[in-house]
């Protein structure tokens, strides 16, 4: 094995690889480390109180999100892929604009916007004639069922982004034999369609579930206490980082469910194409009455998930922007936000580069595993994810302090943790498997004739990653550089926990506002997130339908 890889050509892109690899697993075996230590009395406090209503209520609240997003994002996706109505091709794009909203936004926006003095209850109430605010029963958004509803339909895009390329991707000639055969378009939905797209519908269902259970926010703020609120009081609240790293640990259980569950439903999936292209299922044409049911049931998500919140935001952001102006406190926020998300986005495409790199060129095979090790970072929830980071980072502050003393009698204090640098590197382990999925996309067109040209000619790999990969990866790198830097930009749990004393970031104003009742006053760092996350769902829109090749369709 050795011999292996000394002989892989490539031993340092290999060793980038694998060192990326284990600074990404650190925090996983630092928890392990921290809650072996135990918690004391806190401990049976934690099982008896807190964890089995915190575990109750995250199995509920995954449940009902679960069901939401899939029914959602799969029936959307069911219409714009199969059927033709007016204003389809306007969905098709449109449908993606929640992703833009992070949820804490959009819970704050809605407490607004349902509340008895809000806009919809006052016009409702103007609309029967009723004076009294409390005359109109509304159902209460600060529940369960209001967490459910306002996160399934933020983050149903997941599913129905996986669902619309299933559908497009499949063979118009397998629906065309179930017609024939006399089956309607509900049973080929239910029969034909679903059954092939499963697997496709499970992977967006994942990842919604895993953006939901790393909320800290929306459900703190509309009164639901989850795993992830638990992580957050038990380290902050009862000061016990041990009684936090167990009760992560129980977390990342959950998470490993979530994929096995994942990998389980795709254990069979197997697809076959001829040599041919592939022709996708042509939009069968809509009556009347049943176009605009299709309208209907694309525009409610839509409203509900992005366009109603948006015109709420924006009004405020106005409102407050003409009667008070710009605090000078969001442009010290929004310099923060951006000088830790761009230090974190240039980490992260760095070491995902290398790792693509050492992907490419490794003929040893330790740069693949590497390469899915350095990838479970998006997995790991921000607050388990901060939790995890601590230890480790202490202990190198730790003896890189004593070693100075000892050495020129120098103490350096916390170098990384407490610091900026404590905060870029959490984002660089949870968002790195966009760089290294990004890069390795974008290597695929490169062919690796071109290497063997270049190292013909005497090119080192660097010289050859530099002068000639560089340039043809910019189009994958820019895109990848999008992604992270906004999702940097939208970080809270993480950032929360990480950030610097005496340091706001944009996420953590609009946060600060919520906990002190003042959540109106964070509408324009919010409306700038919010701006901000706009261009990758631009982006997704124009690149996110699939060009149905053989090529394209693989096991």
């Amino acid at each position: 094995m050795l011999r292996a890889f000394r002989n892989s050509g490539t031993p340092g892109w290999t060793l980038a690889a694998i060192l990326a690899a284990a600074i990404v697993v650190s925090p996983i075996v630092a928890l392990v480390a921290i809650a072996s230590q135990g918690s004391g009395d806190l401990w049976p406090q934690l099982t008896a109180y807190v964890l089995p209503s915190a575990a109750i209520n995250t199995g509920i609240l995954l449940l009902g999100v679960g069901l939401l997003t899939g029914v959602v994002g799969v029936g959307t996706a069911w219409l714009v892929s199969t059927t033709e109505f007016p204003g389809r091709k306007v969905f098709d794009w449109a449908l993606l604009l929640p992703l833009a909203i992070p949820t804490y936004i959009l819970a704050y926006a809605y407490l607004d916007i349902l509340h008895p003095l809000g806009p919809i209850q006052s016009a409702l109430r103007a609309l029967l004639g009723l004076s009294d605010p409390r005359s109109l029963y509304f159902p209460e958004i600060r529940s369960m069922g209001g967490v459910i509803f306002l996160l399934g339909f933020v983050l149903y895009p997941y599913v129905y982004l996986a669902a619309r390329a299933s559908f497009l991707m499949q063979s118009a000639t397998a629906l065309e034999a179930a017609r024939i055969l006399g089956a309607g378009r509900f049973e080929i939905l239910f029969r034909v369609a679903l059954p092939l797209a499963r697997p496709a519908i499970v992977v967006g269902v994942t990842l919604a579930l895993l953006e939901a259970l790393n909320d800290i926010a929306a459900t703190e703020f509309l009164g639901v206490r989850t795993l992830t609120i638990a992580i957050y009081s038990t380290w902050l609240n009862r000061s016990s980082l041990p009684g936090a790293a167990q009760i992560s640990l129980f977390m990342l259980a959950i998470v490993t469910l979530l994929f096995l569950m994942e990998r389980w439903a795709r254990r069979h999936q197997r697809f076959f194409a001829s040599g041919k292209r592939v022709q996708p299922p042509s939009p069968v044409p809509l009556d009347r009455l049943k176009a605009f049911g299709a309208i209907a049931a694309c525009a409610l998500p839509l409203a509900i998930g992005f366009l109603a919140p948006f015109a709420y935001l924006a009004e405020q952001a106005v409102r407050k922007l003409t009667s008070g102006g710009v605090s000078p406190m969001i442009w010290r926020e929004t310099f923060n936000t951006v000088l830790y998300a761009g230090i974190a986005t240039l980490f992260t495409l760095v070491v995902g580069l290398a790792i693509a790199y050492a992907l490419r060129a490794d003929k040893s095979g330790f740069a693949s595993p590497a390469s899915r090790v350095a990838s479970i970072g998006y997995a790991i929830p921000g607050t388990v994810l901060a939790v995890g980071l601590l230890w480790p980072l202490a202990a190198f502050d730790n003896s890189v302090d004593a070693a100075l003393r000892q050495w020129f009698g120098v103490s350096t204090g916390l170098l990384i943790s407490g610091s900026g640098a404590a905060l870029v590197l959490a984002y660089t382990i949870r968002f790195l498997a966009m760089s290294i999925n990004a890069t390795e996309a974008g290597y695929t067109k490169i062919s690796e004739n071109i290497d063997h040209a270049a190292r013909s000619l005497g090119e080192s790999s660097f010289g050859t990653l530099r002068k000639i990969h560089l340039p043809m990866l910019r189009p994958a790198l820019g895109a990848a550089a999008i992604l992270v830097f906004v999702d940097c930009m939208k970080e809270l749990p993480a950032t929360l926990m990480l950030r610097p004393f005496g340091v706001e970031t944009l996420a953590t104003h609009i946060y600060a506002e919520a906990v002190r009742g003042t959540y109106e006053d964070g509408s324009v760092a919010a409306i700038l997130i919010v701006l901000a996350g706009l261009v990758p769902v631009v982006m997704l829109a124009r690149v996110s339908r699939p060009a149905i090749t053989p090529s394209t369709i693989s096991s």
